[in-house]
């Protein structure tokens, strides 16, 4: 019995080698490891006490792999999808909301460099900033010109 217990925390250990997991993740993907009720819950609040598992190191590091590529709308889904807490989640959102219009505007000037032509590269360029995350302001702002025109009217 020690040893299915033992082959649980290793396969999580082996998990955690190789990126963050949040619980419930882990809980998805170990549940049909688990050979008798609670076993799987035992294990992962031994690694929890440990400080294997830290939903702070699961959001630190989706917002480091992620925000300079995606705007906060989708890092936001994918915080909710690894199961986070509704607290830890909009703390990591104030943060990436304050950098939102210089994200989306690197973002921006990566794929695109220069202001639409027409109504069909403002649409694209546009579409192609909110389907990454970034909200309806911030690509309003990225396609009106440059940052010394913000504001300016």
């Amino acid at each position: 019995m020690a040893f299915g217990q033992l082959s649980l925390k290793g396969r999580a250990l082996r998990l955690l080698a190789g990126r963050e997991y949040s619980r419930r993740e882990l809980e998805r993907k170990l549940a049909a490891r688990e050979e008798e009720p609670g076993q799987l819950k035992q294990a992962l609040d031994e690694l929890q006490a440990k400080g294997f598992i830290s939903e702070q190191r699961v959001v630190d590091s989706v917002v480091h792999r992620r925000a300079p590529r995606l705007g906060a709308g989708r890092i936001r889904q994918e915080l909710q999808a690894k199961g986070l807490d509704s607290e830890t989640i909009a703390a990591a959102m104030s943060g990436l909301q304050a950098t939102e219009l210089e994200r989306a505007r690197e973002v921006w000037r990566r794929k695109f460099g220069t202001p639409p032509a027409d109504a069909a590269q403002h649409a694209k360029q546009a579409r192609f900033l909110l389907v990454r995350g970034f909200s309806a302001d911030a690509v309003r702002r990225v396609l009106a010109g440059p940052p010394d025109d913000d504001g300016a009217a």
